[in-house]
């Protein structure tokens, strides 16, 4: 897209007797565009793509939106449109298949596919309204930024929690192990117990988590400035229940 100074200035070389061929080359831009500026100066007005309104499938739409806001970005198309690419690990092939599976339940009968990087899998789709479907877009990292989700986002993770958590588990979450020591009897015994872990740099993003723990009835505490941790023993197994392991 070229402003209207550009095309004044194509145009006047041309008004001085010169080819179209030489102000190509001269200005880099292409003969037809200059030939076109000579029928109509102004550039033709961006029309904006319609309102997608809601998801197509509001329950799917929550998994996806929380993968998003742990490892997904929107990207604009050269030309026009915007990429939607969310990041996942190829040690867990179930993830990504979930995850396309979702976003194809979200838009029905756009494209959904993978592109292999290195160590992971970039599940990617192209659509003009992606912004619009996750508004927390805008330049720069997540964790510089406000991230605020807008109130039919916020019904849907009301309506849809334990997908949203499961997302945000699948991005920036894990379930491990941890061990301790007690004395049983005069005896020191190893102790095991699970528990899982939340990190994210965002302070925002683990404030939608840990509402949305709330929201389920999940004891949490913070670890520290980037860290949730859920390993109360009633509580992991809820999430056990709910969000299950990544596969």
């Amino acid at each position: 897209m070229y402003d209207v100074s550009t095309r004044k200035r194509a145009l006047s070389l041309v008004a001085q007797g010169r080819s179209l061929n030489s102000v190509s080359r001269e200005t880099g831009i292409s003969r037809a565009a200059i030939r076109a500026w000579q029928d109509r100066l102004e550039p033709l007005p961006r029309i904006a793509p319609p309102d997608p309104g809601p998801p197509a499938d509001e329950r799917a739409y929550a998994y996806p939106l929380g993968l998003y806001l742990g490892d997904g970005c929107i990207s604009a198309h050269p030309r026009s449109g915007y990429y939607l690419r969310i990041a996942c690990a190829d040690a867990w092939p179930g993830l990504i298949q979930q995850c396309r599976e979702a976003i194809t339940k979200v838009r029905p009968g756009i494209g959904v596919y993978a592109l292999q990087r290195e160590g992971c899998t970039m599940v990617t789709s192209y659509s003009p309204q992606w912004p619009r479907l996750f508004p927390q877009h805008g330049p720069g990292r997540k964790h510089d930024r406000t991230i605020a989700l807008e109130p039919w986002q916020q019904a849907i993770v009301d309506a849809h929690p334990w997908e949203f958590i499961r997302g945000l588990i699948h991005s920036d979450g894990c379930r491990i192990t941890n061990w301790t020591t007690r004395l049983v009897a005069g005896e020191r015994k190893r102790y095991e117990y699970p528990r899982y872990f939340f990190t994210n740099r965002s302070g925002d993003i683990m404030r939608l988590f840990t509402q949305a723990l709330d929201h389920v009835g999940v004891e949490w505490k913070q670890a520290n400035a980037c860290n949730i941790s859920v390993a109360r023993k009633a509580s992991v197994a809820l999430m056990d229940t709910r969000v299950g392991p990544k596969h």
